[in-house]
């Protein structure tokens, strides 16, 4: 059995430093850096790319709406087209730092709300899948398990990663609750521990249909992440799973 484990990294801007990136790169197997227009910028993409390299994780760009003071969690109306363009722009700088350290670009995963709201709307999602296949049929979509996002994906013939969250609650549908519903957030470890290998053993139950998890996220910037990632690392493995990057897990 194997899995991957993902985390979102290089969220900090200018003199603003947010997540735990150095502590969390030994305990990941993936990981999803921010493209400049939720968070990052150019230096903090370079050197979260260089990190990452080092480390030896699978790289992928984790675009997100034009929106850096709400941290890309605002819900926004666009057109197919401009989302279109919005990832190819996005996708494409993060490949240029990439290309330049010498590794691969291995997979894309969208962030937050242009994220959820992908989950559920197929014309989006589906917008989203033609920029990631515009720009290279070898990448790997990620998506929330079960949803639009996956379908999308699969229909644009590419490779997808069914996505499980570690230390997010769910609904009884299967899809995230939103972050200001009690529940909505696990911080304890040993509970996002526990529901990581729930998740990989048993999959998430979307829209009553039983769906396979074949990646695990980590969000970079949740306060205690690393001993997160430590306690949903150190259970995984002694559920018997092999952990390996996510083009290969």
């Amino acid at each position: 059995m194997r899995m991957d484990i993902n985390c979102d990294m290089g969220e900090s801007f200018g003199r603003y430093a947010l997540g735990y990136d150095a502590e969390l790169l030994p305990l990941v197997t993936s990981v999803n850096i921010a493209c400049g227009f939720h968070a990052g910028d150019p230096l903090v993409m370079a050197q979260t790319v260089r990190l990452a390299r080092q480390a030896g994780v699978a790289i992928g760009a984790h675009p997100g709406y034009p929106d850096l003071q709400g941290f890309g969690r605002r819900n926004m109306e666009l057109s197919t087209e401009e989302v279109e363009a919005l990832l190819l722009y996005q996708v494409g700088a993060l490949a240029a730092f990439v290309r330049a350290e010498g590794a691969e670009l291995t997979h894309v995963k969208p962030h937050g709300a242009l994220y959820n709201q992908a989950a559920r709307q197929p014309t989006l999602a589906a917008a989203i899948a033609r920029a990631v296949r515009r720009f290279s049929r070898d990448l790997v979509l990620v998506g929330l398990a079960g949803s639009a996002l996956i379908a999308a994906g699969n229909e644009a013939g590419l490779k997808t990663a069914a996505e499980g969250f570690a230390e997010r609650g769910y609904t009884s549908a299967g899809a995230l609750m939103a972050r200001s519903e009690p529940g909505a957030l696990i911080h304890d470890p040993q509970q996002a521990a526990a529901q990581a290998v729930r998740l990989a053993e048993q999959g998430i139950s979307f829209d009553g249909q039983r769906v396979t998890v074949t990646t695990i996220c980590i969000h970079g910037d949740s306060p205690n992440a690393p001993a997160i990632a430590q306690a949903v690392r150190m259970a995984l493995q002694a559920a018997n799973f092999e952990l390996r990057p996510l083009q290969e897990a």
